[in-house]
């Protein structure tokens, strides 16, 4: 029964981390843009 906690205590403290990334990501802004790195790979850049 004490491996339930365990295995229980760890899931939630997992699950929690991973909304903590979730929300830190939403927050700076790393969804904001979602079709310019599509874009980007398709057209090259003209250096001279």
């Amino acid at each position: 029964m004490s491996v339930i906690l365990y295995l229980l205590a760890a899931s939630l403290v997992l699950g929690g981390g991973g909304l903590a990334f979730f929300l830190w990501s939403l927050r700076t802004g790393q969804f904001e843009d979602l079709e310019g790195s599509a874009n980007r790979i398709l057209f090259d850049d003209e250096r001279d």
